[in-house]
């Protein structure tokens, strides 16, 4: 008897931190999402930065969401702030006093594709946590996803 309530609180231990994983973008899932963003930013630009900037359920996937930049660090298209398009971010600063946007565009400049870690708040929770994000370069236009380090 002992056994079977042991087996079944181990069961619904994995079943539920299962579940909680999937409330949550992974890398692999970020990765794709660049891979589409780029393909349809090159399909018609205009209309895909439109799309990311007004939120379309194509484009926001949980905690998963678009952000594209030009090379001088100005936000194209923001999948969680409109107020953020046009703004130059070249100096922008994590809490850390991180220059990510900086540093992101000369990764961009020098690697193409590339990880990177800063922090940044949790559109979910509303929490500054440590943040991973995956971005390529097409052309003058750095796209990148990022998940949370949860």
């Amino acid at each position: 008897m002992k056994i079977s309530k042991l087996l079944l609180v181990s069961m619904i231990s994995l079943l539920g931190t299962a579940h909680a994983a999937d409330e949550f973008a992974s890398a692999k899932e970020a990765e794709a999402m660049v891979v589409k963003v780029v393909a349809a930013v090159k399909a018609n630009r205009a209309a895909t930065l439109a799309e990311i900037t007004a939120k379309n359920a194509k484009w926001i996937d949980r905690d998963l969401y678009p952000v594209v930049y030009d090379t001088k660090g100005q936000v194209q298209a923001h999948g969680q702030n409109e107020k953020m398009v046009g703004k130059d971010l070249i100096d922008f600063k994590d809490p850390d006093g991180k220059l990510f946007v900086r540093e992101r565009v000369d990764l961009a400049k020098s690697k193409g594709k590339f990880w990177q870690d800063y922090k940044f708040t949790d559109p979910l929770s509303k929490k500054v946590l440590p943040k991973q994000a995956y971005c390529e370069r097409s052309g003058e236009d750095i796209v990148c996803a990022g998940v949370y380090k949860r």
